[in-house]
């Protein structure tokens, strides 16, 4: 029998689960670009080992959602696009990861 002052369970932690983080690619961007770093195209190219237009869809998706911003610009003649973090980003990104740590822990695995 349930009674009235039995407090409701804790929703599971996969509710707070980021679906702006469900692409490997945006995650790994995201986790790429810490406080304070910004980082070029080229650069998240080759670090995230993904093509032009995946990274282009990644970087717009979450430009859209306010986590990362693009700033363009030149560097001598050639143009370029440098992406760094928002706080509201970083917040959403830790967010994220600590639903997954409770994830893992529900199940008995290791510590993250």
């Amino acid at each position: 029998m349930v009674s009235v002052t039995d407090t409701p369970p804790a929703p599971h932690p996969r509710t707070r689960l980021d679906d702006n983080f469900a692409s490997p690619i945006r995650f790994s961007l995201l986790a790429s670009l810490g406080d304070g770093v910004e980082l070029d195209f080229a650069a998240l190219r080759e670090i995230l080992q993904c093509g032009d237009s995946p990274l282009s869809k990644a970087i717009s998706h979450l430009q859209a959602a306010g986590y990362v911003v693009a700033r363009k610009g030149s560097l001598g003649s050639r143009p370029r696009t440098w992406v760094y973090s928002t706080a509201a980003g970083r917040v959403a990104f830790a967010g994220h990861l600590q639903a997954l740590r409770e994830i893992v822990a529900l199940g008995g695995g290791p510590a993250l």
